[in-house]
């Protein structure tokens, strides 16, 4: 049953799309995050529905789309550069050619399509398709953690987000980060939508929407979410305006919330104080210390799959007993293949020095951009204020993103760049915008045609 609804949902996407091609563009963005694939026992895990969709979309842009407003913009330019620079060192630089292939083949569709992406995002109606599609696509994973999370509890790696397959955005780390970092584009829609206006029933699915956000880190016992909820508590305190209402509000939650939290997710947290005893920590350290080990003879990177030749060998320490009466234990831990567990390792170690500044650059570029943006369309009477708060919103986003992708490898994740395809199109139709309104004449003028004189207005 489940299979055939998958199948009839998608065809209506696909059908619709033939009259507006735009939706094709959208039915690729809920296949990248869903994976109905995957959801699937026999039917749509056979068909390449991932790429059926995206040649759809680009043949239906090509063809169909208007091109006056669409603008190539540096920031395009600097991903493709990476897309060319990651096909380089996968075919002609990766010490595991076959591994290298593998990942590749899903990284070159992530970047093409934010390069492609940014085109399509003419109007402030399909910038904020994109952004509900985003959302209402991560909801359709979030709620179902957040529901388990509320009857079960979860668990570190015990979670079942619909598929056995802990891999993508069913990965618990992996979502953690993402549905923390979706919540500023979730405030954003309950406030300024105008898909679904910001009536009584949209903020109530918003606000349970944010809840499941929150509650998956629970849910997942993932440290890399609690990180994610601080920096979105602190991000939050720009745009409040009784910022010390905001404090007292959000220490007395925490303290009613943290009783009611399992004691599997409390004994995990624990973990982020007592790290040298934690093997997960302590070999992520590991990792991170061979990476920078290999790239001082490797400057640009071993492609991707690196991680596989490291031969990792660390301490991890463990403290029994009470402050006054405690042994330490030392205990020395081998580990072979480790994957990297951060998104700058991750760019290290796989595209050198190179890559990584590059990828730094394309992010924090962004993050500037929406500053400028954010503090531009500022005014309370400024017919672009949403824009402005648009830009805050993906800004912070995308912080929280990066924070978590300090401990998590997402590097290529398509929802990074899917954030970044909207930076881009919400930059250039501002400016669009914002030049149209300094072209129009003034009230009360009428433009000039030849041999018309235009008389002063009386007063």
């Amino acid at each position: 049953m489940r299979d055939l609804f998958l199948i009839g949902f998608l065809f209506s996407l696909f059908a619709m799309g033939t009259r507006r091609p735009f939706l094709l563009v959208l039915v690729y963005i809920y296949i990248d995050i869903v994976s109905p694939q995957r959801l699937t026992y026999y039917l749509l895990n056979t068909v390449p529905i991932s790429l059926i969709a995206v040649v759809a979309a680009v043949l239906g842009w090509a063809m169909v789309d208007k091109k006056t407003d669409s603008r190539f913009t540096a920031r395009q330019g600097a991903i493709l550069l990476l897309l060319i620079y990651c096909a380089i060192t996968t075919y002609f630089g990766a010490d595991f050619p076959a591994e290298a292939a593998d990942k590749w083949s899903w990284v070159w569709k992530a970047l093409a399509f934010a390069v492609f992406l940014p085109l399509t995002l003419r109007t402030r109606l399909r910038l904020e398709s994109l952004l509900l599609f985003m959302v209402l696509s991560l909801a359709s994973i979030v709620i179902v953690g957040g529901i388990k999370t509320l009857f079960s509890g979860g668990g570190y790696g015990e979670l079942n987000l619909m598929v056995s397959n802990n891999t993508g955005f069913y990965e618990g780390s992996i979502i953690s980060a993402v549905a923390i970092s979706a919540v500023p584009i979730i405030l954003w829609l309950m406030k300024h939508g105008t898909i679904f206006p910001p009536d009584r029933r949209v903020q109530l699915f918003c606000a349970g929407l944010i809840v499941a956000c929150l509650l998956i880190p629970v849910g997942t016992s993932a440290r890399t979410g609690l990180l994610c909820i601080g920096l979105l508590a602190v991000l939050m305190l720009r745009d409040v305006k009784r910022r010390i209402l905001y404090i007292s509000a959000l220490a007395v939650a925490s303290m009613a919330v943290v009783p009611l939290l399992p004691s599997s997710y409390t004994k995990r947290m624990d973990t982020i104080r007592t790290y040298q005893g934690d093997e997960s920590a302590s070999t992520r350290l590991a990792v991170w210390k061979w990476t920078l080990d290999y790239v001082s003879s490797n400057p640009f990177g071993g492609g991707f799959a690196a991680y596989l030749q490291n031969d990792l060998r660390f301490d991890v320490t463990t403290v029994e007993g009470t402050a006054h009466n405690a042994s330490i234990e030392k205990k020395v831990t081998t580990d072979r293949a480790r994957a990297y567990h951060s998104s700058y390792f991750e760019m290290l170690g796989e595209q050198g020095w190179p890559g990584l500044f590059l990828w730094l650059g394309i992010n924090i570029s962004g993050l500037i951009r929406m500053e400028a943006l954010r503090r531009r369309y500022r005014k309370p009477d400024d017919p672009l204020l949403w824009g402005g708060q648009l830009a805050g919103a993906l800004q912070h986003a995308h912080l929280i993103y990066l924070l978590g992708a300090a401990f998590v490898g997402i590097a290529f994740n398509p929802f990074l760049y899917q954030v970044m395809a909207a930076q881009i199109g919400l930059d250039t139709y501002l400016a669009r915008r914002t030049r149209e309104a300094r072209q129009k004449p003034p009230p009360g003028r009428q433009s000039a045609r030849p041999g018309v004189r235009i008389s002063a207005p009386s007063a």
